[in-house]
């Protein structure tokens, strides 16, 4: 098996979010791969749009400092759509991520599920690796 090239990361600002691009990172620098972090514009975004498409957000680059990840290789994409099909669509051209990252759970949380909608849905459909990252990650 090739190593990954490119990681795709689900990214809507929740703590579960920030995890998994935590955990992309991470995994990226093992694999010498870029990360891709993509921010889904459903109908809900236009009521409070959070994230600019042309700018990283903050947060994001410096969670990438403290990973000491190399910023070259960290991409930000808003995307149209529902974050499901926005995330499976990034292991197709342009991206062709190799692997997606999606946290357990993002910002529409329902008590007593242990996965999201979303994340369950990507892990059902995707026709590249998908990792689940649970909340209570914490790099080593």
């Amino acid at each position: 098996m090739k190593p990954f090239q490119s990681i795709a990361v689900g990214y809507d600002g929740s703590h579960d979010a920030t995890v998994a691009a935590r955990w992309a990172m991470e995994a990226a620098k093992d694999f010498g791969a870029v990360v891709t972090i993509v921010h889904a514009t459903g109908l809900r975004e236009h009521l409070h749009q959070q994230f600019v498409a042309d700018v990283t957000p903050p947060e994001l680059i410096a969670l990438a400092q403290e990973c000491a990840f190399d910023e070259s290789g960290l991409h930000w994409l808003v995307a149209n759509g529902d974050a499901c099909s926005v995330l499976l669509r990034m292991a197709s051209p342009p991206i062709n991520a190799d692997m997606l990252v999606v946290g357990s759970r993002g910002e529409g949380k329902r008590e007593g599920l242990l996965l999201g909608s979303t994340s369950l849905e990507v892990a059902e459909h995707a026709s590249v690796p998908v990792v689940v990252v649970p909340s209570s990650y914490v790099e080593n």
